[in-house]
């Protein structure tokens, strides 16, 4: 299977993002268009939509699934990267090295366990790679099975476990994956790519 990726410029980008969001019932507060603007403006970036036919109607080509990584500094200033910065120190290296981070992403329902997250992230991986990250990182919860299982599947390792007091359901997991070229020949997806305008 061939997969299509659409690969999006800053403002239309967190438009599409606001809009595909809506499918999306787990995350409890879905992200503006303002804020995704907000945090990519200054940085490196890179906004992936794959998109597929629908079953019933093939002539008619929608947004199954989004990913959204950026540059993750050592010295951020906004508070939450910030934030993220000192969770991480320890476990990754920011000093003289470039790290990508894995910022939010999806697939809406009916199009799970198709491969369409798998593409988005290999496609950000040789993207990465091509402009001279070393590491890629992302946080997710402990209770976000499936996400947890696609990232072992891409074969990204645990850096940093944090208990949640009472549920560990809400824990936090760190994961990271080095970047070489290695990766990029393991990857298994086909994908076309086309820039949105």
């Amino acid at each position: 299977m061939e997969y299509l990726i659409k690969q999006y410029p800053l403002e239309r980008g967190a438009l599409e993002i606001q809009y595909i969001e809506e499918f999306f019932g787990e995350f409890p507060r879905k992200k503006t268009a303002d804020e995704i603007t907000g945090r990519l403006r200054d940085r490196e970036f890179l906004i992936l939509m794959a998109e597929a036919p629908l079953p019933d109607d093939p002539g008619l080509v929608v947004p199954v699934s989004f990913k959204v990584v950026h540059e993750l500094r050592a010295d951020e200033r906004e508070p939450k990267l910030r934030d993220l910065i000192e969770r991480l120190r320890g476990h990754v290296r920011f000093e003289g090295r470039k790290v990508l981070y894995s910022w939010i992403g999806g697939t809406r329902r009916d199009w799970r366990g198709q491969g369409q997250f798998r593409a988005l992230t290999e496609e950000s991986e040789a993207w990465a790679l091509t402009s001279g990250f070393h590491e890629v990182v992302v946080k997710t919860k402990n209770r976000f099975y499936d996400m947890r299982g696609t990232l072992d599947q891409l074969e990204f390792d645990v850096v940093k476990y944090e208990p949640h007091d009472s549920d560990n359901r809400e824990s936090k997991v760190y994961l990271s994956k080095q970047l070489s070229s290695d990766v990029v020949r393991g990857h298994r997806s086909t994908r076309t790519v086309v820039y949105a305008h």
